[in-house]
């Protein structure tokens, strides 16, 4: 369920532009509202606007980078959408937990294979950030993981932000934690979990 313009403030440069809340009762088929249309003759998925609907085309409307902090990735889908936005020169790098990277259905390595730059936290406590910032000018941030669990069973939220004050300092927080991450930091008995990442 979306919740377009939800919150407005007076000044329209500075606004919650959109909420959208999860589970959705229906997958949202990726094909049909990002991709070259949908050729399944009995498709599966939701044709309906929905919640995942809106964050699939938040990731494919991306120009120039997509900064993604995140504690788990789990669903191909979102992972497909990072992969084609790479692929279209829009410069993709992801941050989640280290100890996330290896668990069922993890999309980090496949990521990587791709040539997107990931970076892990490399420590015992939690990397639970879950925010995007796009273009430099629009924030995603909220509970959810990008696990179909998250999309369909669980209850989550995000909020889709278009304030450049509050973008900025979760462009900053991403910065800080990438050269915090940056595995030329760490020592030698860390560096196999970084042995096939792309130069970043």
């Amino acid at each position: 369920m979306c919740c377009d313009n939800a919150v407005r403030n007076n000044d329209q440069k500075q606004f919650v532009e959109e909420v959208l809340f999860f589970p959705d009762a229906q997958i949202a088929c990726k094909e049909f509202f990002v991709g070259d249309g949908c050729r399944r003759l009995n498709c599966r998925f939701t044709h309906e606007h929905n919640s995942l609907s809106r964050l699939y085309t938040f990731l494919a409307d991306a120009k120039q980078s997509l900064d993604v902090c995140v504690f788990v990735i789990c669903c191909a889908d979102l992972g497909d959408l990072l992969v084609t936005a790479h692929k279209n020169n829009v410069r993709v790098r992801v941050i989640c937990d280290d100890e996330q990277i290896d668990i069922t259905g993890s999309q980090i390595w496949r990521l990587r294979k791709e040539g997107i730059p990931v970076r892990t936290d490399n420590s015992s406590y939690l990397m639970h950030h879950k925010f995007v910032v796009i273009d430099g000018t629009h924030l995603l941030t909220g509970s959810f993981n990008w696990t179909r669990q998250a999309i369909s069973g669980n209850q989550e939220n995000l909020v889709a932000l278009r304030n450049m004050r509050i973008v900025s300092q979760f462009s900053s927080e991403f910065e800080k934690l990438w050269k915090e991450f940056d595995p030329k930091r760490y020592n030698e008995s860390s560096l196999h979990r970084y042995e096939d990442l792309p130069v970043s």
